[in-house]
């Protein structure tokens, strides 16, 4: 994996985040009663999110290294040098890393999304009951959060799919009742040699669209986490819900996957980018630069 350039990295100070939970535990809720927020969307009516709930469905991997995010200091730095960068409106993560980068000061002005289930380890012979282990729709609306994110696999051989759907439906009419961002992940799946696989051809994409959109007892807060598929705009016609895309493969080559993000973002329901491994572990380990190329993508140059 490609050596991190710590020059431009925000430093982070470990010991002082562990003394602060171990003594004055109390410091967080007092955070998030006192965090500056920003509204949903920029001026532009767009969104570059940053992604950081990876690590607690145990998918630490990026590239050759199967432990990249393990470190949970390396994390947060990536992840607070994105979010300094001005064109970064926010992030996506667990309640274990929004606490810390609370903490740390990187959440004032920003858009935060908590990521609610993450039951469904990678790799688990459980994988798609994946149940909700992360925030709830009450601490989200509690804490000042200003949504929340639900993956939601559909895979019709798997009777913990019913579950999910339940789960995910649930927490959408909870969140919509404190007119709350629900965002749903949907995918379309299935096992491959005992493996969970998403289908990601055009025709199961609009499925699991069809599927996502209807879930819920109201529809007007709910938004859609999508993946970039072969015939987007095909896809996309299967919905008018505002819509974030999934920044894509770290592995691949990241012109290609920009180039993807270019053309996908001229299309009306796309509303931005929620990104992860792709800008916070970049080839050549230069987070902001990655994130500056993403957000003049998405806002169309300098913030």
């Amino acid at each position: 994996m490609s050596t991190m350039n710590h020059a431009t990295m925000v430093p982070v100070d470990i010991a002082q985040l562990t003394g602060i939970r171990a003594a004055d535990p109390g410091a967080i809720a007092r955070g998030w009663a006192q965090r500056s927020r920003r509204p949903l969307l920029a001026d532009d009516g767009r969104m570059l999110l940053v992604a950081a709930d990876h690590p607690a469905r145990g998918a630490l991997g990026v590239r050759g290294d199967a432990l990249a995010m393990g470190s949970r200091s390396g994390l947060l730095e990536r992840l607070a040098t994105a979010l300094s960068q001005p064109g970064v409106d926010g992030v996506l993560g667990t309640p274990d890393v929004l606490d810390d980068l609370l903490l740390m000061g990187a959440l004032e002005d920003k858009v935060v999304i908590g990521s609610m289930n993450r039951g469904g380890l990678q790799g688990a012979s459980f994988e798609l009951d994946d149940r909700f282990t992360g925030h709830t729709a009450a601490e989200i609306v509690a804490r000042g959060i200003d949504g929340g994110k639900m993956l939601t696999r559909i895979d019709l051989d798997d009777p913990a799919t019913v579950a999910t759907l339940e789960a995910s439906a649930r927490a959408v009419t909870e969140l919509a009742a404190h007119e709350t961002m629900a965002m749903v992940e949907p995918f379309w799946s299935t096992r491959r040699d005992g493996k969970v696989v998403n289908l990601l051809d055009p025709d199961s994409t609009i499925r699991s669209i069809a599927v996502a959109s209807g879930l819920g007892a109201t529809s007007a807060h709910t938004w859609l986490k999508l993946p970039v598929v072969d015939d987007l705009a095909r896809v996309m016609d299967a919905t008018t819900l505002p819509t974030l895309l999934l920044g894509g493969d770290p592995q691949g080559d990241p012109h290609e996957t920009y180039a993807s993000w270019e053309s996908s973002l001229r299309l009306p329901q796309v509303r931005g980018l929620v990104v992860g491994r792709a800008l916070l572990y970049p080839p050549d380990g230069d987070v902001a630069a990655a994130v500056d190329i993403a957000s003049a993508l998405v806002h169309g140059g300098d913030r």
